[in-house]
């Protein structure tokens, strides 16, 4: 089983009422991997959001991934996190999560992506694929020709995300990508269930075709 298949992101504008709800719905429609964000700073919000994810995850056999913070990571117990550039450096985050968790890293230009080959990482994040609202510190728009440069080029799992949608999976899709990862697709969507499950089905029949 392919844990970064459909990879999901939390919307940390979304109060925790909406967020248990969308992961909720979000697993129950095939979502493989989630990550929740909170980029407000307040430490303690984190952890009640990432316990309540964590509670809802229990038993469903999906790894909760925590956005930046090795803290939080340690204080619910999480299966790993995922690493900006601006974090904390990726051999020490390995140090103190132990070789037991998943470690991920942000990739956002080619440099980083050399650099990456030596760092004691799981997977990486390729950023941004396209453009997208909810991103508007993009640096480089990796595109469909890019995606496909990079995953030849690594030797680690990769996870696209960023403008991802049902209109453009096809092509994410085609290039071999290990995962995608979405945030409005599904946490905005009117039944994040159906979303999840619609896009499970998309990705298996690409999975089919290229086979």
């Amino acid at each position: 089983m392919n844990p970064y298949r459909l990879y999901l992101v939390t919307d940390d504008q979304q109060d925790l009422a909406t967020l248990t709800s969308v992961v909720a719905q979000a697993v129950s429609g095939g979502v493989t991997m989630v990550q929740v964000r909170e980029k407000h700073g307040d430490v303690r919000a984190f952890i009640e959001r990432a316990q309540a994810v964590k509670d809802i995850l229990r038993g469903t056999g999906v790894p909760l991934i925590i956005n930046d913070r090795v803290d939080v990571v340690l204080a619910v117990d999480a299966d790993g996190v995922h690493l900006g550039q601006s974090d904390m450096p990726a051999a020490l985050a390995r140090r103190l999560i132990g070789d037991d968790k998943l470690l991920g890293l942000s990739i956002e230009n080619e440099q980083q992506l050399i650099e990456a080959e030596s760092l004691p990482l799981d997977y990486l994040g390729l950023s941004a694929i396209f453009t997208t609202p909810t991103k508007t510190d993009i640096k480089k728009a990796w595109g469909i020709d890019g995606l496909a440069m990079a995953i030849a080029q690594s030797s680690y799992p990769i996870v696209a995300i960023g403008g991802i949608n049902a209109a453009n999976l096809e092509a994410v899709v085609e290039t071999g990508v290990d995962g995608i990862a979405l945030v409005s697709a599904i946490c905005h969507a009117d039944s994040p269930r159906d979303a999840a499950a619609v896009l499970r089905q998309q990705l298996a029949a690409q999975e089919t075709v290229r086979e």
